[in-house]
């Protein structure tokens, strides 16, 4: 049960790497002319929503930390 929790810990920590360096490279393509229009551009929706998935596999990875140490007996 343990290495299974530490295998989806494992992958819940490099989809948050995956999703941190997207909305990162989504972020820089926008260009001073999307910054100053009016309203959010593609690239800047694209670089919000990647940073959300980023949050939700950061509490997701949390999660699973604390269900290993419950596993574990660690609490």
């Amino acid at each position: 049960m343990t290495v299974f929790l530490a295998i989806l810990l494992v992958a819940a920590m490099i989809a948050t790497l995956v999703a941190l360096v997207r909305g990162i490279i989504s972020f820089l393509q926008a260009t001073e002319a999307d910054l100053k229009g009016t309203g959010p551009s593609v690239a800047s929706a694209r670089s919000n929503k990647m940073m959300q998935q980023r949050i939700f596999f950061q509490a997701l990875a949390i999660l699973i930390v604390v269900a290993i140490l419950f596993v574990t007996g660690r609490t």
